[in-house]
């Protein structure tokens, strides 16, 4: 693992040496990759903003957000978010992390896929949340500067990025569809199968046992 990015240094304290070689151990080389981008794009917003945050926790977030996507921690029936933080709040506690602060892990990835929300919490939240939709969806573009991305980039290549990450978070989604209603991970199954129905909130309010 390189030690830096345009200015960003890769935490290296003995968590994050074994977060990432547990994350390495399980996801493919497109989605750790990806995981490091979310961290490295995550800290520059953080320094530019001149925000106070901890790069450690922040790193081990952004290492273990896609981690429910993983069949090594998949479970049948919660959100892919929570299968993460539920994978990075437990490593936290085994190595003895104050309770608050594996906590504030959890609620960084739980998150990270909520619209509106993270952005008004936390710094490690938030930053979160700011790096997984800056390299994902490219929310943030302008504000990295072309060398930011490029040497970013060129120390975690994208590959096929587009194609492979839609592809696992479609096999996540179509595991366990009914974890999908309420969240974005509905319209990977949507995109590719249009007839795919999922509950409508004003039908489920008529249906409720309540008389009115």
């Amino acid at each position: 693992m390189i030690s830096e990015i345009s200015g960003i240094r890769i935490p290296d304290s003995k968590i994050a040496r074994e977060a990432a070689e547990l994350v390495r151990q399980h996801e493919s080389e497109m989605l750790f990759n990806h995981s490091v981008r979310v961290y490295v794009f995550g800290a520059m917003k953080g320094v530019r903003d001149g925000l106070k945050f901890d790069p450690e926790l922040l790193y081990v977030a952004s290492l273990f957000h896609d981690m429910g996507l993983v069949d090594a921690y998949h479970t049948d029936t919660k959100r892919f978010e929570v299968d993460g933080a539920d994978a990075a709040r437990e490593f936290l506690r085994s190595r003895g992390l104050p309770e608050p602060k594996a906590d504030l892990v959890w609620e960084a990835i739980a998150l990270h896929t909520t619209p509106g929300v993270p952005e008004y919490m936390r710094p490690e939240i938030a930053l979160t949340k700011a790096g997984v939709v800056m390299d994902v969806l490219g929310i943030g573009y302008d504000a990295y500067t072309p060398e930011q991305r490029a040497r970013t980039i060129a120390a975690l290549p994208r590959g096929n990025f587009k194609n492979e990450f839609v592809q696992d978070q479609l096999r996540s989604a179509l595991k366990k569809p009914q974890t999908t209603f309420g969240t974005v991970n509905f319209e990977y199954i949507e995109h590719f199968d249009p007839t795919f129905c999922k509950p409508n909130v004003c039908a489920r309010i008529h249906s409720a046992p309540w008389a009115t």
